[in-house]
């Protein structure tokens, strides 16, 4: 069994296609598919089932990924450290963050990293807090920043910031001169919502539930932006954290005393995964620098 026949299997299994692997890989599909199939006859039983359309990991292939997935990680893993123990400080970190930290917290943060760590640069990926998770367990990525709303196996977070969250209606809303306001002034009103694959779809279902009402859904989306333009459109009203640079001509943005509205910004990394030096040091300015927990 060779180690490249390993990472064959694994795009194979990734795409669910042999000419789309083929093409990924650079390898001609005859030559993949006896790769593969050397391997099926190492292992005693075929992993894959042929399909017309592609082909689809069996109960044998299923269980051989997992191990497959482990081996190829800590390869990675072990070619990373050694490469780490040769330079130590220098090195490359895959950082993922949710779009409300990228106008000011995001590029503050690496400006004062890198004036400690000059050398260490960085991957940056916007994404929604459960995409980011799923790339945090995959390996993909080594930290993010985002918004669980609960315990993940396998992974590690401590609170960086607490981020209000505010009430937006339209400039000719009835409420829109308003500073303050408790939620349930707005139980009858439309909502414009956000996708349940978005921690702020959940969050702020239960904050309207503490408040005593089901939102009535319009509409959903994945942007704070977005749902700010419709909000301005007349299409309902909507709750979203502090947007930087919001154009409040069309918008009246509007602080909640009941319940109180906060969600709270994660640091995220893998549990038992391996740290690069940069990576560690980067995760340990986090957590002794005014980053963690005073924004």
């Amino acid at each position: 069994m060779h180690f490249e026949q390993l990472f064959y299997f694994q795009t194979v299994a990734k795409h669910n296609s042999f000419t789309k692997a083929s093409e990924e890989l650079n390898l001609s599909q005859p030559a993949l598919s006896r790769s593969i199939l050397r391997l099926e006859e190492e292992i005693g039983v075929p992993l894959l089932e042929r399909k017309s359309r592609g082909v689809v990991l069996n109960q044998y292939g299923k269980v051989f990924l997992e191990y497959v997935n482990q081996v190829l990680s800590e390869m990675k893993d072990a070619k990373q450290k050694i490469h780490d123990m040769v330079d130590p400080n220098h090195g490359t970190i895959s950082l993922a963050f949710i779009q409300t930290l990228g106008s000011s917290f995001v590029p503050d943060l690496i400006s004062d990293f890198q004036k400690e760590f000059p050398n260490i640069q960085f991957q940056l990926s916007q994404n929604i807090s459960s995409k980011i998770l799923k790339e945090i367990h995959a390996a993909n990525i080594d930290i993010g920043f985002c918004s669980p709303l609960e315990q993940h196996e396998g992974l590690c977070s401590v609170p960086v910031l607490s981020e209000e969250l505010f009430l937006i209606v339209p400039a000719s809303h009835r409420l829109a001169e308003k500073e303050r306001i408790n939620l349930s002034e707005v139980a009858d009103e439309p909502f414009i919502l956000f996708k349940p694959q978005t921690a702020l779809h959940d969050l702020i279902e239960n904050l309207c539930h503490e408040a005593g009402f089901h939102p009535r859904k319009v509409f959903e989306g994945y942007e704070e932006r977005t749902v700010s333009d419709l909000v301005g459109a007349n299409f309902g009203v909507a709750i979203v954290p502090h947007i930087p640079n919001l154009d409040k001509s069309k918008i009246s943005m509007i602080q909640v005393q009941s319940p109180k509205c906060f969600r709270v910004i994660q640091m995220v990394w893998r549990r038992n995964g391996y740290m690069s030096p940069a990576v560690t040091n980067f995760k340990e300015f986090v957590e002794r620098t005014g980053y963690r927990n005073d924004q």
